[in-house]
């Protein structure tokens, strides 16, 4: 899913979706293709659940 989905389906900013992106670079919730930033849904979630704040 992109990263405008991301961020609608889980209430959480763009913005906020790609500097966590950017701090997590070897994170297996996300994924690049070319320049594009694309979301794993399932391990996203997994992800958001094992942190106490955004």
């Amino acid at each position: 899913m992109t990263v405008e989905e991301a961020s609608q389906y889980f209430s959480v900013g763009q913005n906020k979706i790609r500097q966590l992106a950017q701090q997590d670079r070897f994170g297996n919730w996300y994924m690049m293709n070319g320049n594009r930033l694309l979301i794993k849904k399932k391990q996203f979630e997994k992800m958001l659940d094992k942190l106490d704040t955004i």
